[in-house]
């Protein structure tokens, strides 16, 4: 499939910007959606809109069945041993606030450590505080590197998990999460991964990886906004009590005593939002139908044009330049504050993101009070590439 037969499937993508066309670096906040996630989630509301799974109706149990079946894909995408290991949340947010409420209830004694990298999103840290964990970051280089020695250095009888991200949304960095995971298991303690970066750049196998949670977002992988998935391995999903109360995720209410329903549904109460699952799935099939691994290359290629451009122009400085990086570029132009060089390219028609990313402690650890990010996409183009080239040398003309 050509980039020109992917970009066709955009509509957005014909947007005038301030009058000029536009170019979408914002893809790591979130993707832009193909007209078949789109068509799908505007068809369940024109065709199948019911509540799902407790209908004895034809439109609840059609519902049900494309629900369920995205279960089964998301599955089949993760490689995940069993469907029921998949449940549905409201985003990669909503997946981690639910490992860390549940987790805490369950094994947190009241003195504990949770393991986090010196990269995490702010989701991958507060959900963790609120559950009354001392953090214990694991620090890294100048370039964005985890350092594994002193990660290995971090463990005490008081740690209880370990949770990191598998791709940094500010540097970029692809985390060593394989080695990461097996030196946690050696010393008995559980890992979640925050997959919000990865899932649309990385072929990802739960199994193969040996994880016990894994979190991630439709919305950054071409899908619906409002809907995510946290991946847990059925023994621990089984030890750990429900996040939250009402229907669907009951066995038996009475006055005095409830009991739980079966996974997944034990994690899922109230109604979901199916419309944006059955989305969920399109978006899936999108990425399986271009190939995680060409979508991979184009966003590499992309990435090492925008590098190689930028490089030339004077008094830049780059943050994350780890080996093997995803697709952002994050920057600063000399000392001129981001929000600045950002509000100007978007004059120019160009979408990045400016600030601290949710990763105040990465900008802490440079010393800057954020960057200017670009990041890239199946859809996005060389020429695009260029003209963010070019923008970026006025913009710099207008503040140096």
């Amino acid at each position: 499939m050509s980039n020109n037969d992917i970009r066709t499937q955009f509509p957005i993508l014909d947007t005038q910007v301030h009058g000029r066309p536009l170019v979408y670096l914002d893809n790591a906040a979130t993707t832009q959606k193909p007209l078949r996630v789109i068509e799908a989630v505007d068809g369940y509301y024109r065709h199948l809109n019911s509540n799902i799974h407790r209908g004895a109706h034809h439109l609840a149990a059609v519902a049900t069945d494309r629900y369920e079946e995205v279960r089964r894909q998301v599955q089949r995408f993760l490689n995940a041993r069993h469907h029921h290991e998949i449940v549905f949340t409201r985003g990669t947010t909503e997946s981690i606030n639910l490992v860390a409420s549940s987790f805490s209830r369950r094994y947190f004694t009241g003195d504990d450590e949770v393991i986090v990298s010196g990269m995490e999103h702010h989701s991958d840290i507060v959900p963790w505080q609120l559950a009354g964990a001392t953090l214990s970051p694991i620090p890294f280089s100048d370039e964005g590197v985890l350092d594994l020695d002193a990660y290995e250095r971090l463990f005490t009888p008081k740690t209880r998990i370990v949770a990191v991200n598998h791709v940094s949304n500010t540097l970029g960095t692809v985390n060593p999460v394989k080695r990461i995971i097996d030196i946690a298991h050696a010393h008995g303690v559980p890992v979640l991964i925050d997959g919000a970066q990865s899932v649309a750049h990385i072929a990802v196998d739960v199994q193969a990886l040996g994880c016990d949670f894994y979190c991630f977002s439709g919305h950054k992988m071409y899908g619906p906004m409002g809907v995510g998935v946290m991946y847990g391995r059925e023994e621990m999903l089984n030890e750990l009590p429900p996040y939250q109360g009402g229907g669907e995720m009951i066995s038996t209410v009475t006055f005095e005593r409830t009991t739980y329903n079966e996974l997944p549904f034990k994690f899922e109460a109230g109604t979901p939002s199916v419309g944006d699952v059955i989305g969920l799935g399109e978006a899936i099939g999108f990425m399986q139908e271009v190939g995680i691994e060409n979508i991979a290359a184009h966003e590499a290629a992309l990435l090492d044009h925008a590098t190689q451009l930028l490089a030339q122009l004077p008094d830049m400085r780059f943050f994350g330049t780890a080996p093997g990086k995803a697709s952002v570029l994050s920057f600063l132009v000399g000392d001129t504050h981001p929000y600045d060089v950002g509000t100007l390219l978007d004059q120019l028609g160009v979408a990045v993101r400016t600030g601290h990313h949710c990763t105040q402690p990465i900008m802490d650890r440079y010393g800057i009070p954020g960057t200017v990010r670009a990041s890239f996409a199946i859809y996005n183009t060389m020429e695009e590439v260029d003209r963010f080239y070019e923008a970026l040398v006025k913009v710099r003309e207008m503040l140096m």
